[in-house]
Formats: structure tokens, sequence, C-alpha cells
């Protein structure tokens, strides 16, 4: 049975990381071509020397999301390895935990170029050879912080916010350009951002305690929502936001 992807080229950032490894793995699975994106290419090339042990054609990119430079070649290496660019999946991203007053001007730069400025690279750049696939799709990652407060992480909750709007315009903009735009709001993810966090308090973490059904989710558990989106399945979905989050969000 031909896979889901199959004959698609999708870009990853922040593929070495909890969600973005199980969704190149996924992808990789269901046919994909991958350009697999990290800011340690040594992680970057160890993901891609194993997918491509399993028969992948997979490229491995040093990128940092917040350079300018670095997503133009980036786009550049795609187009000369595949030739186009079906996919493009924004998740590289930072946290830090701090409120309002606790918050640095430093750490709200670095927040707001990895998380905000960084997505908005990845469309403004990708979006030629996207569209010049006719039948593109992004999906940016935000998170449950980007549809709700939670008293902290000042700086994460508003890039979050922000980058579910500037999904939502984009889809506007090119819904009859061939590109659909949506994105995917995890909840409490077993991933290495918040791992230290959830070894500390285990399932009396706040937001654990808050979510129905009473665990955190696993990156695997995220990534068939990035194939749907990635896939023609998801033809009239644009400009939407999916959860994924155990229900914290329902109440």
């Amino acid at each position: 049975m031909p896979g889901r992807l199959m004959s698609k080229v999708a870009l990853i950032t922040g593929a070495t990381g909890g969600i973005g490894q199980a969704t190149a793995e996924l992808f990789a699975r269901e046919g994909a071509s991958l350009v697999v994106t990290d800011i340690a290419q040594d992680t970057a090339d160890e993901l891609a020397a194993r997918l491509k042990a399993e028969g992948t054609d997979v490229l491995a990119v040093r990128l940092d999301v917040s350079s300018p430079e670095n997503w133009s070649e980036a786009i550049e290496l795609t187009r000369r390895r595949f030739g186009r660019l079906d996919v493009l999946v924004n998740i590289a991203g930072v946290l830090d935990w701090p409120g309002i007053e606790e918050t640095t001007k430093d750490a709200w730069d670095q927040v707001v170029a990895v998380n905000q400025t960084g997505t908005w690279l990845g469309m403004k750049t990708a979006m030629p050879l996207l569209r010049a696939s006719g039948n593109a799709s992004i999906i940016n990652t935000s998170s449950v912080l980007g549809l709700v407060g939670s008293g902290a992480a000042a700086a994460y909750q508003a890039t979050k916010g922000a980058v579910r709007l500037l999904t939502k315009t984009a889809a506007v903009e090119y819904a009859t350009r061939g590109v659909r735009v949506n994105s995917v709001h995890p909840g409490v993810i077993t991933t290495p951002m918040i791992q230290d966090v959830l070894d500390e308090q285990g399932d009396q973490q706040p937001d654990i305690v808050r979510t129905p059904m009473r665990r955190a989710g696993s990156p695997a558990e995220v990534a068939p929502t990035m194939l749907f989106l990635a896939s023609d399945e998801s033809s009239f979905v644009t400009g939407t936001e999916l959860v994924v989050d155990g229900g914290l969000t329902a109440h």
C-alpha cells in the first residue's frame, strides 16, 4: 500500500527533538523524502543516517531558524537536492519559564527570535518553493499555551499565541495559491524541553493534574496529527488549530 506522503518532500525544523524526531520517523515510514534540520549539525546528521539506513531519501541541514541567511541556505539546498518542497513543519522552539516581571529582555528576545520570528522566516523563505508545488502544507507548532494563560512563561506564551494568529493570516493569504497553513497545539508532552520538570514533579505537575486524562502525552501521539495535516487527507483544512492535549483546554 503506498504511503500517505509518497512523492512528497518535507522539511522539518527541530527534527531531532521529541516531537520533531517522532514526526520525521513517521513521515519517513509514509514515504516522504525529508530535509531534517537542527541547530546542531551532528544530531541532524545522526538522524539522517539512521533514516537513510531504513531507506529514506534524506538531507541533513544545520539551521538556526532565527537566521534569514540559514533559512535561505536550507531552502536552496532543498531545491538543489529535491527540486521541490511540499511540506514545511515548523517545530523548533525554546522555552523560558518566568512570568512578566521576572522575564529578562535577553530571554524575551531569544524566545521571540526562535519561536515567532523563526516560524515567520520559515514560511517567508520557503513559500516560493511551496507555491510551486501547487499542493503544499505548512504546519506550525504552537502550544496549548498559545490558547490559554498559565500565569507563567510569559515570553513563550506570547510567541505561541503569535504563531496561532500568524498561521491564520497566512492561511487566508494563500488559500487560493496552493498552500494550506495550520497550527498544532500540544499539551504536556514528554519532550526533552520539559523532561526535567516532569522528572521532578511526576504526575503532580500542575498541568498534568489539570489534564482530564491525568497523564502526559508522548511525541508519538502528536506526530499523527502532523501526518494528517501534511497529507492530502486534509485538503480542505486550512487556518485551523488542532489540539493534542488530553483534554487540558476542554475546561
